[in-house]
């Protein structure tokens, strides 16, 4: 990022890819509709498929059905309205608005007792990074935290469907995909044309398919460098110098298996959303939590499923890094950090 600005919230949406910009701006020069059948269709047509093995390549999921969507939000309403699935509250909103919510979760955040048919289940959690062990026969899974940070292949996974998201891993927003196997019953929300296979209506958002496979393709090639392991160990440099300079703050599932960039913190009083501003005044973009409900006043109901009081549960930021993340970047948020912590702690006293 530039000089003035650190970019801390991969989790949000990570920064986009330069081969999914160009795949992108070569995919907009297409003229034809993907769906038509003449020369300029056909090439429309070719973008899509070749974005689609891609993703599958990348999710490891060869063989498998990828039905393209507007993101992982309509993924989960495509693969869960009228199912009746069972799930925690511990997942994303996305999942949990057709999902009951019943299923309870240990102190680490993990789901112990499921029926794994009936289930819907995280890999990873957006919030806290947590890891979730994924039964075999497991209905549906959201893994769009965890494509693209940790080597997770689809075929193995146990899932029957999977949910997925572009600008998680460095592709375009507004694109994503439900990941299912085949011969999986699933009917159309979105109705029309025969796009899709007759899963998702709506002429294919040829551009934004190719930056998403463009993005996977790097992405898998991230993996097989191991730079995630090099983005761990700037989480474990941050969440120590926190503790080492104060002595109440508590690193939320410290010794659960996580996201190797994901850290959520707080400190019991200091409210989240005030750290948040703080710290963008800072010149640090961090989050309370996941983007999609930190715009709401509200505490979060990860940490609340967890057994944290409604207090410790408003008093959360999460902290998620990239690659681009340095050491340096870690050490001056961390200093920034400290030093408004102090600053609270005297006006508090």
């Amino acid at each position: 990022m530039n000089g003035h600005r650190t970019y801390l919230d991969w989790n949000a949406t990570a920064p986009l890819r330069p081969g999914a910009r160009q795949a992108m701006l070569a995919a907009m020069d297409a003229v034809g509709n993907p769906s038509s059948v003449h020369a300029e269709g056909r090439a429309a047509r070719a973008i899509v498929e070749r974005a689609r093995a891609q993703v599958a390549a990348a999710f490891g999921a060869d063989g498998a059905d990828i039905v393209f969507t507007s993101g992982a939000t309509e993924a989960a309403a495509l693969a869960l309205e009228g199912r009746g699935l069972s799930s925690a509250l511990v997942e994303h909103d996305a999942v949990g608005a057709w999902t009951d919510g019943t299923l309870p979760v240990d102190a680490a955040g993990r789901v112990t007792v499921l029926d794994a048919p009936r289930t819907a289940l995280q890999a990873a959690n957006s919030e806290t990074g947590i890891l979730q062990d994924l039964p075999d026969g497991i209905a549906v899974s959201d893994m769009t935290q965890a494509f693209g940070k940790l080597p997770v292949a689809f075929n193995w996974s146990g899932a029957s469907m999977a949910l997925i998201s572009a600008h998680k891993i460095g592709g375009p927003k507004g694109i994503g995909a439900l990941v299912m196997r085949r011969g999986t019953e699933l009917a159309a929300r979105i109705r029309g044309g025969g796009q899709e296979e007759g899963r998702r209506a709506g002429t294919e958002n040829v551009s934004a398919i190719a930056g998403f496979g463009a993005a996977a393709e790097e992405a898998a090639r991230d993996l097989d460098a191991d730079v995630w392991a090099g983005v761990a160990k700037l989480r474990d440099i941050l969440e120590s110098r926190l503790e080492d300079a104060v002595t109440d703050v508590i690193c939320v599932g410290r010794d659960a298996p996580r996201l190797p960039n994901t850290s959520m913190f707080l400190v019991p009083g200091w409210r989240g959303e005030t750290q948040v501003m703080q710290m963008d005044l800072a010149g640090f973009a961090v989050s309370a939590g996941s983007a999609c409900s930190s715009g709401k006043v509200r505490s979060s109901g990860v940490l609340k499923a967890m057994g944290y009081d409604e207090d410790e549960a408003g008093c959360a930021i999460r902290v998620s890094l990239g690659p681009e993340t340095t050491e340096e970047d870690v050490r001056r948020f961390a200093e920034a950090w400290t030093a408004r912590y102090r600053k609270w702690r005297e006006r508090a006293a």
